[in-house]
């Protein structure tokens, strides 16, 4: 067997494996897709809300987790690399507070972040599309990341203007998008069960 043959076999077993996964746990699949879909619904109605709400989370994680950071470093100051866990800790003590204290700030920021997540997302959904392509409905994940990437390029080009409600929106419709494909996949290997 030459090389192509040896992918062949096992993209041919990756995706015998993925729909054994679909077909037995398609309840998961669609509870997973509902959830988004209900998700994504709230975000796109009040995407101002989803956009503060989001860097002030961000900001409490950043903030608990450079404590936990700090108070490690402190308990174990003579442990190699003591500075550089201090200096982490501290860098997210601060950021965290700034995300707290100052979300519209934070929002510019974690906006031009999105933009990175979608182009990155959007790559893995299609990746993962292709692998899926002779399975049922395999489209609609390859559908969800072309739509990430087009979401990347749209916050890439206005993210200053818009990023107030654009990342709220963005992520709800791509979380409704998400969702569907479950449940619609799911929905096909329920009655292929």
């Amino acid at each position: 067997m030459n090389k192509r043959e040896n992918i062949d076999i096992e993209i041919k077993r990756m995706q015998q494996q993925m729909l054994n996964y679909f077909q037995t746990h398609w309840k998961l699949f669609l509870a997973e897709g509902i959830f988004f879909i209900l998700l994504g619904f709230c975000a796109v109605v009040i995407p101002q809300f989803f956009t503060v709400a989001i860097v002030i989370f961000l900001g409490w994680l950043l903030l608990f987790g450079g404590a936990v950071h700090i108070g490690r470093a402190l308990l174990f100051s003579d442990m190699p690399g003591f500075g550089s866990w201090l200096f982490m800790g501290i860098l997210q003590v601060v950021v965290g507070y700034l995300f707290i204290a100052q979300p519209a700030n934070g929002i510019l920021t974690l906006t031009m972040l999105m933009a990175l997540f979608f182009g990155f997302e959007g790559i893995a959904k299609i990746s993962l599309a292709f692998m899926m392509r002779p399975l049922a409905n395999w489209g609609l994940i390859l559908f969800s990341g072309m739509t990430a990437l087009v979401f990347a390029l749209i916050i890439a080009i206005s993210w200053s203007e818009t990023s107030h409600w654009l990342l709220g929106l963005f992520l709800g419709i791509n979380m409704i998008f998400l969702g569907a494909s479950l449940v619609k996949i799911s929905l096909h290997h329920k009655e292929i069960h």
